[in-house]
């Protein structure tokens, strides 16, 4: 039988303190939060792996080292109003909802939606909710957000999830450049307009709802 509170401590002691995550808040959700909880029960076994991890329909977990490094960049304060896009099995809205005011979890696959919601109120977590839509799209009607989470590789960043971005808000996401890279980018709005910059290198899986649509050259 696996011993979690062990794969728990050996993954933040292995994969998250030793890659320049320092925030306490946040290592400390990592410690506490049950990654097993949130993922089909035929995957708890390899809940802690260094690696995206699998959860079905073609889904993944994002690998910790690289979740918690884009969450660490986020500076993520108790006060925010947070929007995970792609929250799958609720994992990452789990751990946002130990670090802001609020949470909104969204996912395009219902099942998976409403897994999530099951696992956060076994877990008693009650400043998160889960929605089902479309990803690019967002969920305007909880915003603006100080915080914006995207849980996977997209080509570009859609024009609705940076318009849902508070002043002076965060948005991370991970970006395919010219190469086909992955590139963590942490994009943030000043003054109305919104730049970013490149934080690290990434090859997480794809997430869906994101392709770039066909254009017609004459």
């Amino acid at each position: 039988m696996t011993d979690f509170a062990a794969a728990r401590f050996f993954m933040v002691e292995g994969q998250i303190r030793p890659n320049k995550v320092t925030d306490h808040r946040l290592v400390d959700a990592l410690s506490e939060t049950p990654r097993e909880a949130f993922v089909p029960e035929s995957a708890r076994g390899v809940a802690y792996v260094d690696d995206d991890l699998p959860i079905g329909n073609g889904r993944y977990l994002l690998e910790p080292m690289v979740f918690a490094r884009m969450l660490q960049h986020l500076g993520v304060q108790a006060t925010d109003r947070v929007l995970d896009v792609g929250c799958a099995g609720g994992y990452s809205t789990a751990i946002l909802a130990k670090l802001a005011a609020s949470v909104v979890g969204l996912d395009s696959d219902a099942a998976l939606t409403a897994g999530a919601a099951a696992a956060l109120a076994a877990q008693g977590i009650t400043n998160a909710t889960v929605v089902t839509g479309p990803l690019a799209a967002g969920h305007a009607e909880g915003g603006p957000y100080d915080v914006i989470v995207v849980e996977g590789t997209i080509p570009e960043l859609p024009t609705a999830l940076g318009d849902q971005l508070a002043e002076e808000g965060r948005l991370v996401a991970i970006v395919h450049d010219a190469r086909g890279v992955g590139e963590v980018r942490l994009f943030q709005r000043v003054a109305g307009v919104l730049s970013s910059r490149v934080l690290f290198e990434a090859q997480p899986h794809a997430l869906p709802g994101f392709e770039k649509k066909a254009s017609f050259v004459f």
